[in-house]
């Protein structure tokens, strides 16, 4: 079990080990040869203690590693023999994979069959493509095309398992929840489980350049080999799609948001047809990110605007060309207007302008716009939290039926903790999406254990009170809220060419859990975490338990270790790595760390109440008085919306100084916790997943340390208090913190 909990009050300080440039010193010296020498003994004792077989994590969360001998009995009674067509490749597809599951799984290989001649068989398709499942007559209204039933059922006087759908897509997904259920040691008698996904679109956005470079990406090279394709189709590529589809994950957006106008090239487009084919018997369909200078970059005109008629012709022109080549292209996302990308406010034009054209493009062929509302000008603004409000909420209902906004979770950039997006049920006539950030750009990057579907489904049950109580956020990005049909959610893919696809084992856990919330954003985050550890590890109780709890509390500690009681924006400048509350200067005062903290002598914190920037003024009311009211505010968003004095009393009873301190502290001991944790799960996992797991906690104590360190070396410069009785002071000078430089940290 964890030593401690996220509230637990108890910290313990240990000498960190710090990144700089030398020699080692002796600490640093020191504890790299207990380090070595845990190493040594912990490599002994797994030359003498039988371990699971060695494992690096390709195969995800799809493993199918025997069952024990009991329960792979009772599975191979209930799937005795396998019924399925093979006609289409998305029934073969279902097809393939229940057999590789299954002969994983139970240890036997259930053949197939074009009907039911025995006791036990487990039946997949749809009315029109089996007999047997057209004679039972079950009810699929309601389901669409995605939706599947699975169900125990009597075929011919035989007990039988069916996974029956509308469409071959719905049975592949009822096939990859089926082999869920048997991964995760669920019960197989008496089924009747029925399920569709609450949002049309679900979407992986790789922030993929052309060269395989990855913005933000900290698992190796893109993992599309442009330069072989079309020719060469990497084996790789169905694993990625099937990962996705036994998810549910319906659409990937090939290309970064910084696109490159290439991307639409004859070439490029021959590229992405051909990923397109691979994907296709998987559900998935290919999107890309449209530069909105190409007509000027790569169709030979003067200009982009939006509402001239030889541009809307170009557009018009280029999305038949890709229809012709990917008949099933989703469509385009869109970043405009934003960080120095052009967009339509560069010829006088609105959004909606900009994002009507290209929509009109692709409505013939039933494509979609995904504009996106991360905008911020190259004016200055107030308070950059506020912009996206101010210029999409005039906009509302004057986009076509094919656009959707899509709004980051929280308003500024995927920071550890934000209060929910204010466009969220500001815009009751526009379709809005969702997008959150699976790659952890600001939250340690690979090597910190971090989960985020407690992020995620935070702000999915926020509520924004903008049809009273229960105006959750879950409900404005399902049409819910506000009767729209077009629905979807994104995730920033942190996906690479790294073997085990994200960098570390842990962080294939935020992918699984962002398919999970997109296929049902009324998920519990804490359910996933279990389903994902007993898929990707062991079902065994005294495995999961600890690890779920791990999870649960991993992402807190890491609010609390780097950005505390609010604060946000203290990275690392450019590359986002480490702590650097000191960034000043430079061409805008919203790219350093002071815009957003504010610290001074008198206290700390951005006022966005109605005293300040009035932030909390784009809030529903009930939302707005609580965030306005600094007595009323969650603490954990005190210092987003106040700037408070450091003596201010919080509900712990701690000056705000103190607290800031504690909460610092608190997070380096609940890494310190994982660690000891992980640790004594040493049994339940092959040593090569475990080691490197281990060798990541340790980073990750090492920097949350750092952080721990260097921000309360800055801080006090301004609080001009001393550190609370038991908490050691920063082993090192603020100039030593401030001296360290990373000039090649991936993912810039």
């Amino acid at each position: 079990m964890l030593p401690l909990t996220r509230g637990s009050d108890e910290h313990v300080i240990r000498r960190p080990v710090h990144h700089r440039r030398g020699a080692l010193r002796p600490a640093l010296a020191a504890r790299v040869q207990r380090a070595v020498l845990g190493i040594a003994c912990w490599l002994l004792l797994a030359a003498v203690v039988p371990r699971a077989q060695a494992e690096d994590g390709y195969d995800l969360w799809l493993r199918y590693r025997p069952l024990d001998a009991a329960q792979a009995q009772t599975g191979r009674s209930h799937v005795a023999q396998l019924v399925a067509p093979a006609a289409t490749p998305t029934q073969r597809a279902a097809r393939d994979e229940l057999r590789r599951g299954l002969r994983g799984l139970l240890g036997a290989d259930p053949g197939t069959a074009d009907a039911v001649d025995r006791a036990g068989a487990l039946v997949v398709g749809t009315p029109a493509s089996s007999a047997a499942i057209a004679r039972l007559g079950l009810d699929l209204d309601g389901l669409g095309d995605e939706g599947f039933v699975i169900r125990s059922v009597e075929v011919d006087g035989r007990a039988a398992t069916v996974i029956a759908a509308n469409s071959d897509i719905g049975t592949l997904y009822g096939a990859f929840r089926f082999l869920r259920m048997l991964q995760t040691r669920q019960p197989l008698a008496a089924l009747d489980l029925r399920d569709a996904p609450a949002l049309d679109l679900r979407l992986l956005d790789h922030w993929d350049n052309l060269d395989r470079h990855v913005e933000r990406g900290y698992a190796g090279q893109s993992i599309w080999d442009w330069h072989k394709l079309p020719d060469w189709r990497d084996p790789r590529y169905t694993d990625y799609a099937r990962a996705n589809a036994s998810l549910g994950i319906n659409g990937t957006v090939l290309n970064n948001v910084n696109a490159s106008a290439q991307s639409l090239t004859p070439m490029y487009l021959e590229k992405a047809a051909a990923l397109a084919g691979v994907f296709r018997p998987y559900g998935i369909r290919v999107y890309l990110s449209a530069r909105f200078s190409a007509p000027r970059e790569i169709g030979g005109l003067d200009t982009a605007d939006p509402l001239d008629p030889r541009v809307r012709r170009w557009w018009r022109d280029k999305a038949d060309e890709i229809y012709r080549l990917i008949p099933d292209f989703g469509g385009f996302l869109v970043k405009a207007n934003s960080e120095g990308q052009p967009g339509p406010q560069d010829y006088g034009r609105t959004h909606a302008d900009g994002a009507n054209m290209l929509a009109d493009a692709v409505a013939p062929h039933g494509g979609v716009v995904m504009w996106r509302a991360f905008v911020y000008s190259h004016e200055e603004p107030e308070d950059r939290a506020k912009q996206a409000y101010s210029e999409f909420v005039p906009l509302d209902g004057q986009f076509r039926e094919n656009v959707m906004v899509q709004v980051k979770n929280g308003a500024i950039d995927f920071q550890p903790r934000e209060p929910f997006h204010p466009l969220f049920g500001a815009m009751p006539d526009t379709p809005l999406m969702m997008e959150f950030q699976i790659t952890k750009e600001y939250l340690g990057f690979a090597t910190h254990l971090v989960y985020l579907g407690t992020l995620f489904e935070e702000v999915l049950e926020a509520d924004t009170y903008q049809q009273g109580k229960g105006s959750t956020v879950a409900k404005v990005i399902d049409g819910s809220l506000h009767g729209h049909g077009l629905t979807g959610m994104a995730g920033v893919a942190n996906i690479g060419s790294d073997r085990n696809w994200s960098g570390s084992i842990f962080d294939q856990a935020n992918w699984y859990a962002f398919g999970r919330l997109a296929w049902d954003p009324h998920a519990s985050a804490r359910a996933i975490a279990g389903d994902w550890a007993r898929m990707t590890f062991s079902n065994d109780d005294g495995f999961v338990g600890p690890v779920v709890d791990m999870m649960m509390g991993s992402r807190q500690a890491a609010v609390d270790y780097m950005t505390p009681l609010g604060l946000h924006h203290l990275m690392g400048e450019g590359h986002h790595y480490g702590p650097a509350p000191w960034v000043e200067g430079g061409p805008r005062a919203d790219w350093t760390s002071v815009y957003y903290h504010r610290a001074t002598p008198e206290g700390i914190g951005f006022d966005r109440s109605s005293g300040g920037s009035d932030a909390v003024a784009q809030y529903a009311d009930p939302v707005a008085r609580v965030f306005d009211d600094p007595k009323q505010v969650p603490e954990d968003l005190l210092l987003w919306f106040h700037h408070v004095p450091w003596d201010w009393r919080m509900r712990s009873g701690r000056t705000l100084w103190d607290e800031l301190v504690h909460r610092y502290s608190r997070g380096v001991a609940y890494v310190r916790g994982m660690r000891e944790t992980w640790s004594g799960l040493a049994p339940y996992v092959d040593a090569e997943r475990h080691a490197e797991v281990a060798a990541f906690l340790a980073i990750q104590e090492q920097e949350a340390q750092w952080w721990r360190d260097a921000s309360i070396a800055y801080f006090r410069t301004f609080s001009q208090r001393p550190l609370p009785e038991g908490e050691a002071p920063p082993p090192e000078s603020l100039e030593h913190y401030r001296s360290l430089s990373f000039p090649f940290a991936p993912g810039n």
